[in-house]
């Protein structure tokens, strides 16, 4: 074999290894925001069941789906206080 050839494919293995790691991290971030935003739904939705007792409601949307994945109980507080707010 030629030394251009396995320099060649060298060359062609690294950079089909820096692709998949670039196309594989946002897929990753991906991956993980649709699963915060299903367990904060699950956690309004537990929420809005529980609080109807006790007058509290919470909007089961995306955003605040979303919003109480990626805080946890802050982001419930925090929805909570800008309700109470306006």
């Amino acid at each position: 074999m030629d030394l251009s050839l396995i320099l060649a494919y060298g060359f062609g293995l690294l950079l089909i290894y820096v692709l998949a790691r670039l196309l594989f991290l946002p897929m990753r971030l991906l991956a993980s925001l649709v699963y915060n935003a299903l367990v904060g739904g699950v956690v309004l939705f537990g929420l809005n069941i529980v609080g109807g007792f006790f007058g509290l409601h919470l909007a089961l949307n995306p955003l605040t789906a979303l919003l109480v994945g990626l805080l946890g109980v802050p982001g419930v507080v925090l929805l909570l206080i800008l309700q109470h707010w306006r």
